[in-house]
């Protein structure tokens, strides 16, 4: 073996959209989840049976301020739980080893993906604490992901450090400016600014994989795991927040040998947390599981990175 590398799962909601046939809605995967619960196993389970050793709830559109925009706010406890649910479900079923696989918590944009979200900290940390609480208990960490600004990954990395379970942080790089995250702060700000916590791993997501391969190296002098998970869009600028993803298109070249050629091309810059992001589907993250075991990797999750 050449050595260990953490394999994610990839994009559950895109996946669930397209699968579920439904117009799509502000709720994303959420709404998905309510109407075909039984959806949400099969896919996960799906991205098990492909590889993936991290599974992330799907809990990615159900924030109290998301609902209260978009469903109702009273939902957030029955959907959360609902998606920790769905999770442990697709983990028993799965033709893996169930202890070879880790349930990931999901801490995303409270507002919406690839807009920093600009409310005081405090109040942004309080919502995070929210979500840590329901889903603490049901979880092996927790993944901070799609971070547009530095003020919301620092709010969610210290409610998410609060529960005493490893905590990887991922943040999405502007696809036009290299070096900048979303908000336009650089990355050299960004690992400083998190430089202090006790986090497990650092990474770059939901952003063009071009874009990520060219981030790594920021990422290379770091002492803890760090690696990336791409999305598949072609742009993510028509997206607002409380719009619908058929406003995103995904690209066509981007098929499962290419993503995988990405997804190498960051394990020889050193990553060693990988997987797939928006438009990555089981079939893209069986293609990455191939490629590691032909190159000598044993696939796991995060414990034994």
């Amino acid at each position: 073996m050449t050595g260990h590398i953490a394999l994610l799962d990839g994009g559950l909601g895109q996946e669930l959209y397209r699968r579920a046939g439904q117009p799509a809605h502000p709720m994303w995967s959420g709404k998905v989840m309510q109407d075909q619960p039984e959806l949400v196993e099969t896919v996960q389970r799906e991205f098990i049976d492909a590889g993936a050793r991290i599974l992330t709830v799907n809990a990615y559109a159900l924030t109290p301020t998301r609902l209260a925009r978009d469903g109702q706010r009273a939902w957030f406890e029955d959907l959360q739980t609902r998606a920790l649910a769905l999770a442990h479900a697709a983990r028993r079923s799965a033709e893996a080893d169930t202890n070879a696989v880790q349930i990931a918590g999901c801490l995303p944009p409270l507002t919406g993906s690839y807009v920093p979200d600009t409310r005081p900290f405090e109040t942004l940390k309080a919502e995070y604490r929210e979500i840590v609480a329901i889903q603490s208990a049901g979880v092996d960490l927790f993944l901070i992901e799609t971070m547009s600004a530095i003020a919301e990954a620092q709010a969610a990395t210290e409610a998410a450090l609060e529960a005493g379970k490893p905590v990887l942080l991922a943040w999405t790089l502007s696809d036009d400016a290299l070096g900048q995250l979303r908000s336009g702060e650089s990355i050299a700000e960004a690992i400083a600014s998190v430089a202090d916590y006790d986090l497990a791993g650092l990474m770059f997501n939901c952003s063009r994989p071009e874009v990520i391969t060219a981030g790594l190296s920021s990422l290379s002098d770091l002492t803890i795991p760090y690696g990336g998970y791409a999305n598949g869009f072609t742009s993510v600028e028509p997206l607002k927040p409380g719009g619908t993803v058929d406003a995103l298109q995904a690209r066509q070249e981007l098929d499962e040998a290419r993503y995988a050629e990405h997804v190498m091309d960051w394990i020889n810059q050193g990553a060693q947390i990988v997987g797939g992001c928006c438009e990555v589907s089981p079939a893209h993250i069986a293609r990455v599981d191939q490629r590691l075991a032909n190159a000598g990797y044993a696939r796991t999750h995060l414990a034994c990175v």
